[in-house]
């Protein structure tokens, strides 16, 4: 076998050692309320470890009527979430998520109060399609762990960054102690990676979230 050359090796050596630099992902949304853009939404995924930031503001006759910050970091396992902390203001409520695995259980505790879950636990990661395969979700703003369906409606086009491309079409449903929580549109590609999202908010708004 001919011995490699220098700049070959070096390259099989960064991909061989550095696996993580490969799988940096990350997504920038900008959001809208109905026709108002409200802020950003981004989310930043490397070596199993993720970071989300939110910031909205919602403007009624130039007053800021309404103010979201939302900040979370996880590690992952796989498909299974190890650690979670979140914090997140509305208005003036302030939320405090923690969650780590320990001892077979998932630990999660908002604010002062605590519940156990199962040992693999995931949130709305909808980065990763597998999502659509649970029946139970983690919400990482509020601790809830919700049941889930999700229907699959489908190729549909969608305009992402100023071009129609055809992806396919899930809607997500989360319900909580037997109430609606969640109702959301979820679009991925054709290698599936994630591009589009809407919601419809218990008041009858639609929240969207395209790609930048």
């Amino acid at each position: 076998m001919q011995p490699c050359q220098k700049l070959f090796c070096v390259l099989w050596l960064n991909i061989f050692l550095l696996p993580g630099l490969l799988h940096a992902e990350e997504w920038s949304f900008s959001v809208w309320l109905d026709k108002q853009n409200i802020g950003t939404h981004q989310f930043s995924l490397q070596d199993q470890r993720l970071s989300s930031r939110a910031s909205f503001k919602v403007k009624v006759l130039f007053i800021n009527a309404y103010r979201y910050q939302h900040q979370a970091d996880e590690t992952w396992q796989g498909e299974c979430l190890q650690s979670l902390q979140a914090h997140t203001e509305e208005n003036k409520e302030i939320t405090d998520v923690s969650g780590r695995l320990s001892n077979g259980q998932f630990v999660v505790s908002k604010n002062k109060s605590m519940q156990t879950l199962p040992a693999c636990v995931m949130t709305f990661a909808y980065w990763n399609p597998k999502i659509l395969q649970q029946s139970k979700l983690l919400n990482p703003q509020n601790a809830e762990y919700l049941d889930v369906t999700v229907a699959d409606e489908g190729t549909q086009s969608l305009n992402v960054r100023g071009a129609d491309m055809q992806t396919h079409q899930y809607r997500l449903t989360g319900r909580f102690q037997g109430k609606i929580k969640l109702n959301i549109t979820l679009w991925y590609d054709e290698q599936q990676r994630w591009v589009g999202l809407k919601s419809i908010t218990p008041e009858g708004y639609t929240i969207t979230y395209k790609l930048i």
